[in-house]
């Protein structure tokens, strides 16, 4: 079943351009598929889906492709740079700010970074949770997160 189902959401993104995840759910639904909004989030990191700006100037989820993936090196810190309005602490939580439309793509590129401190984000629209292991990390990480908007200044 999630074969199928992320294969549909594969199938959804390349012939419209879905730009929530309230949207993705509802095609799936209308495809037959039941679904929660926590499943299309998990199948959304799992498919390596961001969002993009199309060439209409309106937002929409695209696949990020393992090789894109590989060559982004720099421009994670300049997504985040682009991106991230303010990034707050709690306890061993991140809560990070973005530009509406942007957590999921500033989500991503935290995920890409690989740190092996962050335990996993959810990301809304503009909001992200980033959960870390410790407080003591959650702080380092807002230190080392600081410091890549810092220098993309």
């Amino acid at each position: 079943m999630k074969s199928a189902r992320q294969e549909k959401i594969l199938e959804l993104i390349k012939n419209s351009h879905i730009d929530t995840q309230e949207e993705l759910a509802r095609q799936l639904k209308a495809a037959g598929f039941q679904v929660t909004q926590a499943t299309v989030s998990r199948d959304i990191r799992a498919l390596n889906l961001t969002k993009v700006t199309g060439s209409d100037g309106r937002v929409h989820y695209a696949v990020l492709r393992e090789e894109e993936v590989r060559i982004l090196g720099d421009k994670y810190a300049r997504v985040l740079k682009e991106a991230v309005v303010t990034i707050s602490v709690g306890q061993n939580i991140l809560v990070i700010k973005t530009v509406p439309g942007m957590a999921m793509g500033v989500a991503a590129a935290i995920d890409g970074l690989k740190w092996p401190e962050v335990l996993g984000c959810i990301a809304g629209d503009d909001t992200i949770m980033c959960v870390l292991k410790t407080n003591d990390q959650a702080l380092e990480a807002r230190e080392k997160l600081s410091g890549m908007l810092e220098s993309y200044a």
